[in-house]
């Protein structure tokens, strides 16, 4: 009987490559038909690992999608499992080719996509309707937290239909910073971003009352206004946001009294607020990959890159974040740049995070977690590579800072650490109203008020945890295109923008996971 085709078994990405990716485990023995010779597997391989094609000696480079994604650390025989035993990540030359491949726009649908949202009435437009209190230090994060769960406890949501919940954003952070230095003023950007975004329709802020990160502050250098309380039958206006001190109000039993009241008196005008029929051209799609593994890079990932291409199309807006992991596919997008000044920004972020990982005697190329190893990925280049397809194809409009808010349409990049909470947090203080997160081992985040889809790279990683995964992209290793993938995640993008919740809603996931990026020293 003849040895089966490898492409049965094994992805091969790019003519230029000498490893395929196991789409099933592999074991030991096996042989297989490959580019008219028989590949004799010489070790077991995983799902999501690679396995040499060809023979690779010492000091080569490992090529997947096509670019390097390391060097081998010795010599390597064909059918070989390739992975940290056997592959470097050295540093390499790569040509950006600043703006060469910049791509045209994408025609717009002749019939445009649409979705049921809140028209804040301001150019701001939500998937969710939240009512937030919001803690400005670590002081009083308990305090923010009983208010919430007294509204609760107290059944006073049960009037208001419109209102998804009240939910606290509590932190650790707040104090023992510079006042006015990069933290303080990250810290407040990123609470601001939290306060006006446009799934929370109106807040009120929690203090102790001797933080550095003074509420007065943030409102009036953020400019914070907030939707007021009806007052004898008038229309609801906006105001600057009710502030409670616990040491003003005479601790935490009164403050909590106070919040629960404040909460109450919002409810009814966050209620009025109904659901209208909204184009596609006002998504702002936040994208994350987190608990990657080597498949991440041919299922889920590129069929999210589909989708945001075509929210790109509609005239939405689809950010690509963690800055770490595009470290070694950076000249991919630097082609891709609408012009030299965006490319240079990028560029600009890398380097940055070269210094700032340098001075605490870290590497960026040691980034790929113990799970992502676990899950096959081998080096930060191979991870870098395989996240970035998340952005699609489009031309990279623009590059901002972390919680930066999101204006520009299209495809840009926002720069944030790679780590999930911290990332997703810089994300939705930007403004992101629906995020979609892809996964290989199973991560169950979720980020309140943003509803969070969950895209699981592999089918085993889908039946195993299905009360967390929202979408199987696994399914592209059994013959589904991606594109098919694809349009399901932009289906699946506009039902959630319209109400539908995601698995981790329905856990009550997302209020433990505000987790803003502290880049400076605790004082």
């Amino acid at each position: 009987m003849p040895a089966p085709p490898l492409i049965q078994v094994a992805v091969v990405l790019h003519p230029r490559d000498n490893i395929a990716v196991a789409a099933r485990p592999l074991s030991e023995g096996q042989e297989y038909a490959w580019n008219g010779h028989l590949l004799r597997i010489a070790d077991p391989i995983r799902l999501g690992h690679k396995v040499a094609l060809t023979r690779i000696a010492k000091g080569e480079p490992i090529r997947k999608y096509g670019q390097i994604i390391g060097f081998a650390s010795r010599d390597i025989a064909p059918g070989s499992h390739v992975h940290v035993h056997n592959v470097s990540a050295e540093a390499f030359a790569r040509d950006y080719a600043f703006c060469q491949e910049c791509p045209p726009p994408l025609p717009r649908p002749a019939v445009p996509a649409t979705w049921m949202g809140f028209d804040r009435g301001d150019g701001r437009y939500g998937t969710r309707n939240y009512v937030a209190v919001i803690s400005t230090v670590n002081c009083s994060a308990s305090t923010s937290r009983y208010i919430c769960d007294e509204v609760r406890q107290r059944n006073l949501l049960h009037r208001y239909p419109n209102v998804d919940g009240v939910f606290a954003i509590t932190h650790k952070g707040g104090c023992a910073m510079a006042f006015g230095g990069p933290d303080h003023r990250q810290l407040e950007r990123t609470l601001a971003g939290f306060a006006r975004h446009a799934n929370v329709a109106a807040y009120i802020l929690i203090g102790l009352g001797c933080e550095t990160g003074q509420a007065v502050h943030l409102i009036e250098s953020e400019g914070l206004l907030t939707l007021s309380p009806r007052g004898n039958g008038s229309s609801p206006s906006r105001r600057p946001p009710l502030v409670l001190t616990i040491q003003e109000c005479g601790g935490i039993r009164q403050t909590v009294e106070a919040g629960v009241k404040a909460v109450a008196e919002l409810l009814p005008v966050a209620d009025d607020v109904r659901r209208v029929k909204l184009t596609a051209d006002k998504l702002i799609l936040g994208t994350q990959c987190g608990g990657s593994d080597g498949n991440s890079g041919v299922t889920a990932n590129p069929a999210l890159g589909w989708a945001a291409d075509r929210l790109v199309a509609e005239g939405g807006t689809a950010v690509l974040a963690e800055t770490p992991e595009i470290y070694g596919a950076e000249h991919l997008l630097t082609r891709r740049a609408i012009n030299r000044e965006v490319a240079e920004k990028l560029l600009e972020r890398l380097r940055w995070w070269e210094w700032y990982t340098g001075i605490f005697g870290a590497e960026i190329n040691n980034n790929p977690s113990w799970g992502n190893k676990e899950g096959g990925l081998t080096t930060i280049y191979e991870k870098s590579l395989g996240a970035i397809a998340k952005g699609g194809s489009t031309a990279l409009m623009d590059v901002i800072q972390y919680a930066e808010p999101i204006r520009q349409k299209g495809f840009i990049v926002m720069d944030t650490p790679g780590y999930d909470p911290v990332s997703m947090t810089g994300l939705v203080a930007g403004g992101a109203n629906v995020l979609v997160f892809t996964t290989g081992r199973g991560s169950v985040f979720g980020c309140k008020p943003v509803p969070s889809i969950k895209v699981a790279t592999n089918t085993p990683l889908f039946e195993r945890m299905p009360d967390d995964m929202d979408i199987n992209a696994g399914v592209i290793l059994e013959g589904t295109t991606v594109a098919e993938v694809g349009q399901r995640i932009f289906e699946e993008i506009l039902e959630v923008a319209s109400g539908k919740k995601t698995k981790s809603e329905l856990h009550g996931v997302g209020e433990e996971e505000f987790a803003p990026w502290s880049i400076g020293p605790t004082l």
